[in-house]
């Protein structure tokens, strides 16, 4: 870190050597995050090798998941008490504040009913209709035309970063709303020399979202028993691959 100016003398080329990071500074959030894995590793977390921000913990049939992003941290499993013994541990190293049931998550909204748990990106995708002036636009039912074939033929759109920053952020609407994944898809496809007939494609997608923007995926509580039982016979066919005595066993 560099000094400030009133702490300068001329004619030296000294440095600030932090004994801890500061926050707003470029190694701030990585010293931080290595931080916190040190911390959760430590407790018998451990650290996912295809998502480095997701921990899991199992302990027999306990089973306990930390998602973490910057500051925001989810938590999940099957185990009641050893959640609650994580929040405490957490907030004895880092005094975390608590805001309950999951109801908000990096641009997710989170619903829970009787019947199951719904999901949908209502405010994200009002902020994009709301950026590209589409929140008056009249809606169309589909979001792409039947038979368009994009090509690379077109005028060039003089500033392609407009285009790309829609279609990326159409891509990460597309967790809740795969109705139009196949036409973000072939837009992306356009990203490195966007076109007009691609902006009038992508914009037409804008149309299609003014139509439901609260849209998005509903999961029944029996689907998910069902997935959960799925999850467990794909455990044992793993396992009766690796150690077939162990599986007959267990039966």
């Amino acid at each position: 870190m560099s000094p400030p100016p009133s702490l300068r003398r001329q004619g030296e080329n000294l440095v600030c050597h932090l004994h801890k990071s500061l926050y707003g500074l470029k190694q701030a959030s990585r010293q931080w995050f290595a931080k916190f894995s040190t911390a959760i590793q430590a407790v018998g977390f451990i650290q996912s090798k295809a998502d480095y921000s997701l921990f899991t913990c199992r302990k027999g049939k306990s089973f306990t998941a930390l998602l973490i992003y910057v500051d925001d941290i989810l938590i999940t499993g099957n185990d009641v008490n050893a959640i609650v013994a994580l929040k405490q541990f957490l907030h004895s190293h880092f005094r975390i504040k608590d805001l309950g049931d999951l109801k908000y998550f990096l641009g997710i909204e989170v619903s829970r009913s009787k019947k199951g748990i719904s999901i949908s990106q209502r405010k994200y995708t009002l902020e994009i209709l709301k950026d590209g002036g589409f929140l008056g636009a009249k809606p169309v039912n589909f979001p792409m035309e039947q038979n368009t074939k994009l090509s690379d033929s077109g005028e060039l759109l003089k500033g392609p970063s407009q285009y790309r920053r829609l279609v990326g952020r159409l891509i990460y609407l597309t967790i809740t709303r795969p109705d139009i994944t196949y036409s973000v898809h072939v837009l992306s496809r356009f990203m490195h020399a966007p076109r007009r007939p691609h902006m009038e494609a992508a914009l037409r997608v804008l149309r299609y979202l003014k139509n439901s923007p609260g849209q998005g995926l509903f999961f029944l509580l029996r689907m998910i028993y069902l997935c959960e039982l799925f999850l467990i016979w794909i455990r044992l066919v793993v396992q009766y691959l690796v150690d077939p005595l162990r599986v007959i066993v267990f039966f």
